[in-house]
């Protein structure tokens, strides 16, 4: 496996061609090798592998290096809730930094590739170097702005706004990984999507239908071209 594939765990924080997203650009290439001296990198994760599970002790937070992640919670009734998707260069698992151990499950939805910082010692390394306890808060706060924007999403009326809303967001994590804002592949599920927006799947279904038709999206299964995003945008009322 080449240095320069992204599900090799022998790549480090310095070489990896996601560190300006999920690493702060103040930082010092002596301070990424401190950090990269932290970072632990295991065997790539198969489609449907857990990186946690609802109430594992907490230990670390991540970050992902390739593929995707999805996170849910399990309502005391047993209802399934998505929480949230995560892309290349994104950290997950803060929920559980309140508390000793995680509040939702994680789980790749694709073969993926991610770096486990452990939190202690992350605490430590944050202590003494100013800029990363500044990108960490930054991080931090990114994770409540994401919460509050699920909330605002499903307090949207319509399910086309929901979806829109989803896909522009998607179409701009695409383009900060320098990657097409406008093509890219769905890396959840139909089914995922209607969970995560608090809609049926086959209401997901009749939405990228019809925007295919009034010619905003083409889609083919997963992979999707926005093809009008002004009027995606408005529809978002973005």
């Amino acid at each position: 496996m080449s240095a320069s594939c992204p599900h090799n765990a022998a790549i480090n924080c310095s070489d990896c061609r996601m560190n300006s997203l999920c690493l702060p650009i103040a930082l010092e290439l002596d301070e990424v090798e401190r950090l990269n001296e932290i970072v632990q990198r295991g065997r790539p994760l198969h489609k449907d592998s857990h990186v946690y599970d609802i109430a594992d002790e907490f230990s670390a937070i991540y970050a992902v290096r390739s593929g995707s992640i999805k996170t849910y919670s399990v309502s005391d009734q047993g209802v399934v809730q998505v929480t949230g998707f995560y892309l290349p260069g994104e950290i997950f698992g803060m929920d559980g930094i309140a508390h000793t151990h995680y509040i939702s499950a994680a789980v790749a939805m694709e073969t993926s590739a991610i770096c486990e910082i452990p939190f202690s010692r992350l605490e430590e390394l944050s202590m003494a170097m100013p800029s990363l306890q500044r990108h960490f808060f930054k991080l931090m706060s990114k994770e409540i702005t994401s919460d509050q924007q699920l909330i605002t999403l499903l307090s949207k009326n319509s399910a086309e706004e929901r979806v829109a809303t989803l896909l522009l967001s998607i179409s701009a994590r695409n383009a900060k990984r320098s990657l097409s804002g406008v093509r890219f592949r769905l890396p959840m599920s139909r089914a995922d999507i209607g969970n995560y927006l608090g809609l049926t799947v086959e209401t997901v279904s009749r939405v990228f239908s019809r925007f295919q038709k009034q010619g905003l999206l083409d889609v083919d299964k997963k992979e999707i071209e926005i093809t009008d995003v002004s009027a995606l945008q408005e529809l978002a009322n973005t």
